[in-house]
């Protein structure tokens, strides 16, 4: 059996923090700064990158000792569904409204408006 060196969680209150002040930046670099769309994407991603690894070592314990090939394995499944959907959001948003959905309805109301001036209910 291990002995605990302090009961009091000291990793989880700085992975807390830190998580917390990286939430912070990113709400200001998108709310409250003037820098380029370009580059508030890209601190934004590269803050939730860091975000991620402090999750996953600090709070989800990927590195400790005893662990088998699992939580990898399990990662790499996570990754690889999470991209099949993201690339499928993004291919719907591209190219799945490619027709006019407007038109249809607006020869509709025409076609009612000329009836009402012609005097046809």
């Amino acid at each position: 059996m291990e002995k605990q060196s302090s009961k009091f969680p000291v990793k989880h209150i700085i992975g807390f923090l830190v998580s917390l002040a990286l939430t912070i930046v990113a709400a200001w670099t998108a709310l409250g700064s003037d820098l380029p769309n370009m580059w508030i994407i890209a601190s934004i991603m590269a803050l939730a990158v860091i975000q991620a690894g402090i999750q996953l070592f600090m709070f989800m314990h990927i590195i400790e000792s005893g662990a088998t090939n699992a939580p990898w394995n399990m990662m790499f499944h996570a990754a690889v569904i999470a991209s099949i959907i993201v690339a499928g959001s993004l291919f719907t948003m591209s190219f799945g409204f490619t027709h006019d959905h407007d038109d249809g309805g607006h020869q509709e109301h025409e076609q009612m408006e000329q009836h009402e001036e012609h005097g046809d209910h």
